[in-house]
Protein backbone atom coordinates (compact mmCIF):
# COMPACT_ATOMS: atom_id res chain seq x y z
CA UNK A 1 0.00 0.00 0.00
CA UNK A 2 1.75 3.37 -0.44
CA UNK A 3 2.40 5.48 1.89
CA UNK A 4 1.40 6.43 5.45
CA UNK A 5 -2.12 6.73 5.64
CA UNK A 6 -3.35 10.22 6.71
CA UNK A 7 -6.87 9.71 7.80
CA UNK A 8 -8.84 12.90 6.48
CA UNK A 9 -10.68 15.05 9.58
CA UNK A 10 -13.38 15.51 7.36
CA UNK A 11 -15.36 13.41 4.53
CA UNK A 12 -18.07 14.80 2.57
CA UNK A 13 -20.38 11.83 0.43
CA UNK A 14 -22.90 12.79 -2.30
CA UNK A 15 -25.16 10.61 -1.98
CA UNK A 16 -24.64 7.89 0.80
CA UNK A 17 -27.35 5.59 1.98
CA UNK A 18 -28.17 2.81 -0.90
CA UNK A 19 -25.39 0.51 -1.55
CA UNK A 20 -22.13 1.92 -2.23
CA UNK A 21 -22.29 5.42 -0.55
CA UNK A 22 -24.47 2.94 2.77
CA UNK A 23 -21.31 1.02 2.45
CA UNK A 24 -18.83 3.94 2.32
CA UNK A 25 -19.98 5.73 5.11
CA UNK A 26 -20.04 2.06 7.15
CA UNK A 27 -16.63 2.06 6.89
CA UNK A 28 -15.66 5.76 7.53
CA UNK A 29 -17.78 5.86 10.61
CA UNK A 30 -16.12 2.42 11.39
CA UNK A 31 -12.91 4.21 11.12
CA UNK A 32 -13.73 7.45 13.34
CA UNK A 33 -13.67 9.72 10.12
CA UNK A 34 -16.15 12.80 10.28
CA UNK A 35 -18.65 11.84 7.65
CA UNK A 36 -21.09 14.55 6.12
CA UNK A 37 -23.90 13.55 3.76
CA UNK A 38 -25.60 15.16 1.02
CA UNK A 39 -28.47 14.10 -0.25
CA UNK A 40 -32.17 14.72 -0.53
CA UNK A 41 -33.63 12.22 2.34
CA UNK A 42 -35.52 9.90 0.19
CA UNK A 43 -33.74 6.84 0.64
CA UNK A 44 -33.18 5.07 3.93
CA UNK A 45 -33.47 8.40 6.12
CA UNK A 46 -31.92 8.71 9.16
CA UNK A 47 -30.12 5.95 8.49
CA UNK A 48 -26.73 7.32 9.62
CA UNK A 49 -27.16 9.09 13.17
CA UNK A 50 -24.13 9.40 14.07
CA UNK A 51 -23.23 11.42 10.72
CA UNK A 52 -23.91 14.90 9.89
CA UNK A 53 -26.92 15.19 7.03
CA UNK A 54 -27.18 17.85 5.24
CA UNK A 55 -30.67 17.96 2.85
CA UNK A 56 -30.79 19.32 -0.35
CA UNK A 57 -31.08 18.07 -4.11
CA UNK A 58 -27.91 18.16 -5.99
CA UNK A 59 -29.03 18.79 -9.31
CA UNK A 60 -31.09 22.36 -8.87
CA UNK A 61 -28.89 23.62 -5.41
CA UNK A 62 -25.73 23.10 -3.27
CA UNK A 63 -26.10 26.39 -1.01
CA UNK A 64 -26.94 24.43 1.97
CA UNK A 65 -22.84 23.26 1.86
CA UNK A 66 -21.58 26.89 1.20
CA UNK A 67 -18.78 28.04 3.33
CA UNK A 68 -18.20 23.83 3.93
CA UNK A 69 -14.82 22.94 3.93
CA UNK A 70 -13.76 19.02 3.66
CA UNK A 71 -11.03 17.34 3.22
CA UNK A 72 -12.06 14.71 1.10
CA UNK A 73 -15.61 14.21 -0.99
CA UNK A 74 -16.79 11.20 -2.67
CA UNK A 75 -18.80 11.26 -5.17
CA UNK A 76 -20.67 8.15 -5.42
CA UNK A 77 -23.46 8.92 -7.94
CA UNK A 78 -22.68 11.65 -10.30
CA UNK A 79 -23.91 10.56 -13.44
CA UNK A 80 -25.22 13.90 -15.74
CA UNK A 81 -22.50 16.30 -16.74
CA UNK A 82 -24.17 19.13 -15.84
CA UNK A 83 -24.79 17.97 -11.87
CA UNK A 84 -21.48 17.23 -11.70
CA UNK A 85 -19.95 20.31 -12.89
CA UNK A 86 -22.16 22.26 -10.53
CA UNK A 87 -20.64 20.05 -7.43
CA UNK A 88 -17.06 20.36 -8.90
CA UNK A 89 -18.24 24.47 -8.97
CA UNK A 90 -19.91 24.78 -5.62
CA UNK A 91 -16.45 22.64 -3.87
CA UNK A 92 -13.49 24.18 -5.55
CA UNK A 93 -11.08 25.48 -3.37
CA UNK A 94 -13.12 23.82 -0.47
CA UNK A 95 -12.02 20.75 -0.88
CA UNK A 96 -8.60 18.41 -0.43
CA UNK A 97 -9.22 15.64 -2.43
CA UNK A 98 -12.11 14.48 -5.14
CA UNK A 99 -12.99 11.17 -5.36
CA UNK A 100 -15.42 10.41 -8.21
CA UNK A 101 -17.19 6.49 -8.63
CA UNK A 102 -17.19 6.12 -11.97
CA UNK A 103 -17.69 2.95 -14.31
CA UNK A 104 -15.97 0.52 -16.31
CA UNK A 105 -18.70 1.27 -18.94
CA UNK A 106 -16.62 4.47 -20.08
CA UNK A 107 -14.17 2.31 -21.76
CA UNK A 108 -14.75 2.47 -25.49
CA UNK A 109 -13.74 -1.03 -26.69
CA UNK A 110 -14.81 -3.89 -24.68
CA UNK A 111 -14.28 -6.66 -27.17
CA UNK A 112 -10.78 -6.68 -26.06
CA UNK A 113 -8.86 -6.45 -22.60
CA UNK A 114 -8.29 -3.20 -21.58
CA UNK A 115 -6.43 -0.87 -18.72
CA UNK A 116 -7.05 2.59 -17.53
CA UNK A 117 -5.81 4.07 -20.39
CA UNK A 118 -8.02 2.56 -23.09
CA UNK A 119 -9.94 4.92 -25.02
CA UNK A 120 -13.52 6.22 -23.96
CA UNK A 121 -16.50 6.71 -25.24
CA UNK A 122 -17.24 10.19 -26.80
CA UNK A 123 -21.45 11.95 -25.39
CA UNK A 124 -22.49 13.66 -28.30
CA UNK A 125 -25.85 13.82 -30.39
CA UNK A 126 -24.88 10.58 -32.19
CA UNK A 127 -24.26 8.78 -28.76
CA UNK A 128 -25.97 5.37 -29.00
CA UNK A 129 -28.90 4.74 -26.26
CA UNK A 130 -27.04 1.99 -25.28
CA UNK A 131 -23.60 3.84 -24.44
CA UNK A 132 -25.16 6.81 -22.96
CA UNK A 133 -24.80 6.21 -19.10
CA UNK A 134 -20.71 4.89 -20.03
CA UNK A 135 -20.51 8.42 -22.05
CA UNK A 136 -22.01 10.21 -19.37
CA UNK A 137 -19.44 8.87 -16.91
CA UNK A 138 -17.10 9.83 -19.17
CA UNK A 139 -17.65 13.06 -19.47
CA UNK A 140 -18.19 13.44 -15.70
CA UNK A 141 -14.43 11.59 -15.67
CA UNK A 142 -12.86 14.56 -17.50
CA UNK A 143 -14.77 17.65 -15.74
CA UNK A 144 -13.27 15.86 -12.86
CA UNK A 145 -10.18 15.68 -13.71
CA UNK A 146 -9.86 19.25 -14.88
CA UNK A 147 -11.11 20.70 -11.92
CA UNK A 148 -8.94 19.06 -9.91
CA UNK A 149 -5.79 17.82 -11.37
CA UNK A 150 -4.07 15.37 -9.41
CA UNK A 151 -6.42 15.52 -6.03
CA UNK A 152 -8.85 13.78 -8.11
CA UNK A 153 -9.11 10.27 -7.66
CA UNK A 154 -11.23 8.63 -10.15
CA UNK A 155 -12.57 4.76 -9.29
CA UNK A 156 -13.76 2.71 -12.31
CA UNK A 157 -15.65 -0.45 -11.00
CA UNK A 158 -17.41 -2.85 -12.73
CA UNK A 159 -20.55 -5.27 -11.00
CA UNK A 160 -20.45 -4.27 -7.75
CA UNK A 161 -21.73 -7.13 -5.29
CA UNK A 162 -22.02 -8.01 -1.87
CA UNK A 163 -25.08 -7.35 0.97
CA UNK A 164 -27.44 -4.51 -0.11
CA UNK A 165 -27.36 -4.78 -3.57
CA UNK A 166 -30.16 -3.51 -5.23
CA UNK A 167 -29.76 -5.63 -8.13
CA UNK A 168 -30.38 -9.40 -7.99
CA UNK A 169 -27.28 -10.38 -10.01
CA UNK A 170 -25.31 -11.48 -7.25
CA UNK A 171 -27.35 -13.04 -4.87
CA UNK A 172 -29.97 -14.77 -7.05
CA UNK A 173 -27.26 -17.47 -7.34
CA UNK A 174 -26.03 -18.78 -3.58
CA UNK A 175 -29.89 -18.38 -3.23
CA UNK A 176 -30.60 -20.36 -6.18
CA UNK A 177 -28.20 -23.20 -5.16
CA UNK A 178 -29.84 -23.59 -1.83
CA UNK A 179 -32.99 -24.14 -3.55
CA UNK A 180 -31.68 -27.31 -5.46
CA UNK A 181 -33.15 -28.75 -8.12
CA UNK A 182 -31.91 -28.79 -11.39
CA UNK A 183 -30.33 -25.48 -11.82
CA UNK A 184 -30.01 -23.45 -15.27
CA UNK A 185 -26.48 -22.25 -15.62
CA UNK A 186 -25.38 -20.21 -19.02
CA UNK A 187 -22.90 -20.33 -21.36
CA UNK A 188 -19.63 -22.48 -20.45
CA UNK A 189 -17.84 -23.18 -17.63
CA UNK A 190 -14.75 -21.35 -19.31
CA UNK A 191 -17.08 -18.41 -19.73
CA UNK A 192 -15.66 -15.41 -17.07
CA UNK A 193 -17.13 -13.37 -14.68
CA UNK A 194 -15.69 -9.76 -12.83
CA UNK A 195 -16.94 -8.02 -9.74
CA UNK A 196 -16.04 -6.83 -7.00
CA UNK A 197 -17.47 -6.90 -2.97
CA UNK A 198 -18.77 -3.66 -2.31
CA UNK A 199 -16.94 -3.96 1.20
CA UNK A 200 -13.67 -4.24 -0.44
CA UNK A 201 -14.10 -1.21 -3.21
CA UNK A 202 -15.30 0.79 -0.15
CA UNK A 203 -12.05 0.14 2.13
CA UNK A 204 -10.00 0.71 -0.74
CA UNK A 205 -11.39 4.18 -1.64
CA UNK A 206 -11.20 5.29 2.03
CA UNK A 207 -7.22 3.85 2.31
CA UNK A 208 -6.13 5.28 -1.50
CA UNK A 209 -7.86 9.00 -0.69
CA UNK A 210 -6.28 9.18 2.47
CA UNK A 211 -3.05 8.16 1.36
CA UNK A 212 -2.83 10.73 -1.18
CA UNK A 213 -3.62 8.30 -4.31
CA UNK A 214 -4.51 9.72 -7.28
CA UNK A 215 -5.70 9.13 -10.64
CA UNK A 216 -7.71 6.86 -12.62
CA UNK A 217 -8.15 3.27 -11.29
CA UNK A 218 -9.99 -0.18 -12.64
CA UNK A 219 -11.22 -1.57 -9.28
CA UNK A 220 -12.96 -4.74 -9.92
CA UNK A 221 -11.99 -8.19 -8.96
CA UNK A 222 -9.65 -10.54 -11.55
CA UNK A 223 -11.50 -12.68 -14.04
CA UNK A 224 -13.11 -15.58 -12.80
CA UNK A 225 -14.46 -18.47 -14.35
CA UNK A 226 -17.99 -19.56 -14.52
CA UNK A 227 -17.03 -22.85 -13.84
CA UNK A 228 -15.55 -21.96 -10.49
CA UNK A 229 -18.25 -19.70 -9.34
CA UNK A 230 -20.55 -21.81 -9.22
CA UNK A 231 -18.38 -24.16 -7.95
CA UNK A 232 -18.29 -22.10 -4.65
CA UNK A 233 -22.40 -21.53 -4.91
CA UNK A 234 -22.76 -25.45 -4.62
CA UNK A 235 -21.98 -25.29 -0.83
CA UNK A 236 -24.99 -23.10 -0.37
CA UNK A 237 -27.36 -25.97 -1.55
CA UNK A 238 -29.47 -26.91 1.09
CA UNK A 239 -30.65 -29.54 -1.08
CA UNK A 240 -29.32 -31.49 -3.70
CA UNK A 241 -28.44 -29.35 -6.87
CA UNK A 242 -28.12 -30.32 -10.19
CA UNK A 243 -25.91 -28.13 -12.90
CA UNK A 244 -27.35 -27.88 -16.20
CA UNK A 245 -25.29 -26.09 -18.58
CA UNK A 246 -26.53 -23.90 -21.72
CA UNK A 247 -24.69 -22.29 -24.57
CA UNK A 248 -24.69 -18.71 -24.78
CA UNK A 249 -25.73 -19.74 -28.36
CA UNK A 250 -28.97 -21.66 -27.39
CA UNK A 251 -29.75 -18.91 -24.70
CA UNK A 252 -30.08 -16.00 -27.24
CA UNK A 253 -31.43 -18.25 -29.63
CA UNK A 254 -34.23 -18.69 -27.43
CA UNK A 255 -34.91 -14.76 -26.71
CA UNK A 256 -33.12 -14.48 -24.01
CA UNK A 257 -31.52 -11.08 -23.32
CA UNK A 258 -27.46 -11.30 -23.78
CA UNK A 259 -27.06 -8.63 -21.57
CA UNK A 260 -27.91 -10.11 -18.19
CA UNK A 261 -30.73 -11.99 -19.44
CA UNK A 262 -29.48 -14.52 -16.73
CA UNK A 263 -27.58 -12.98 -13.93
CA UNK A 264 -23.94 -12.35 -14.19
CA UNK A 265 -23.91 -13.68 -17.71
CA UNK A 266 -23.10 -11.28 -20.85
CA UNK A 267 -22.65 -12.32 -23.89
CA UNK A 268 -23.93 -9.35 -25.92
CA UNK A 269 -21.64 -8.45 -29.18
CA UNK A 270 -18.68 -6.26 -29.09
CA UNK A 271 -18.50 -7.23 -25.25
CA UNK A 272 -16.25 -10.60 -25.59
CA UNK A 273 -13.70 -9.07 -23.03
CA UNK A 274 -15.97 -7.03 -20.90
CA UNK A 275 -14.79 -9.40 -17.78
CA UNK A 276 -11.23 -9.21 -18.49
CA UNK A 277 -10.16 -5.74 -17.64
CA UNK A 278 -7.00 -5.21 -16.09
CA UNK A 279 -6.79 -4.38 -12.38
CA UNK A 280 -3.37 -4.31 -11.74
CA UNK A 281 -2.65 -1.05 -10.99
CA UNK A 282 -5.08 -0.87 -8.31
CA UNK A 283 -3.64 -4.08 -6.90
CA UNK A 284 -0.29 -2.37 -6.97
CA UNK A 285 -2.11 0.39 -5.01
CA UNK A 286 -2.88 -2.06 -2.33
CA UNK A 287 -6.38 -3.43 -3.79
CA UNK A 288 -7.35 -6.71 -1.77
CA UNK A 289 -10.24 -8.95 -2.47
CA UNK A 290 -11.68 -10.98 -0.17
CA UNK A 291 -12.26 -14.76 -0.20
CA UNK A 292 -15.42 -15.24 -2.63
CA UNK A 293 -16.99 -18.11 0.07
CA UNK A 294 -17.72 -14.93 2.45
CA UNK A 295 -18.90 -12.51 -0.09
CA UNK A 296 -21.31 -15.23 -1.50
CA UNK A 297 -21.65 -16.54 2.53
CA UNK A 298 -22.69 -12.41 3.49
CA UNK A 299 -24.68 -11.80 0.58
CA UNK A 300 -26.75 -15.03 1.19
CA UNK A 301 -27.27 -14.18 4.58
CA UNK A 302 -28.38 -10.33 4.14
CA UNK A 303 -30.46 -11.84 1.29
CA UNK A 304 -32.17 -14.31 3.66
CA UNK A 305 -32.50 -11.82 6.29
CA UNK A 306 -34.91 -9.21 4.21
CA UNK A 307 -36.51 -12.28 2.31
CA UNK A 308 -35.39 -12.32 -0.79
CA UNK A 309 -36.36 -10.03 -3.48
CA UNK A 310 -39.91 -8.04 -4.18
CA UNK A 311 -41.95 -10.56 -6.26
CA UNK A 312 -41.10 -9.84 -10.17
CA UNK A 313 -37.24 -8.30 -9.30
CA UNK A 314 -35.62 -12.07 -9.01
CA UNK A 315 -32.44 -12.47 -11.23
CA UNK A 316 -34.49 -14.85 -13.20
CA UNK A 317 -37.83 -15.83 -12.30
CA UNK A 318 -38.46 -19.55 -11.14
CA UNK A 319 -41.37 -20.12 -13.95
CA UNK A 320 -39.29 -18.48 -16.36
CA UNK A 321 -35.93 -21.16 -15.49
CA UNK A 322 -38.23 -24.19 -15.98
CA UNK A 323 -39.39 -22.91 -19.13
CA UNK A 324 -35.92 -22.20 -20.77
CA UNK A 325 -34.86 -25.88 -19.64
CA UNK A 326 -38.04 -27.48 -20.65
CA UNK A 327 -37.74 -26.16 -23.95
CA UNK A 328 -33.92 -26.11 -24.42
CA UNK A 329 -33.16 -29.13 -22.58
CA UNK A 330 -35.85 -31.28 -21.81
Amino acid sequence: MPGTISRPRSILILGGTRFVGRTLVEAALADGHQVTLFHRGQTNPGLFPTAETVLGDRTRDLSALAGRRFDLVVDVAGYDPPVVRRALDALRGRVGRYVYVSSLSVLADQSTPQNEDGDLLELDDDTAPAKLYGARKAACERLVLGAFGAQALIVRPGMIVGPHDPTDRFAYWPRRFARGGRILLPGDPADLAQFIDVRDLAGWILRSAASGVGGVFNVTGRPLAFGAFFDACQAFADEPATAVWVSSERLIAAGVNPWMGIPLWIAAPGCEAINEVDVSRATAAGLTIRPLARTLADTLAWDTARGGPAQGQEGLGEQEERRLLRELVG
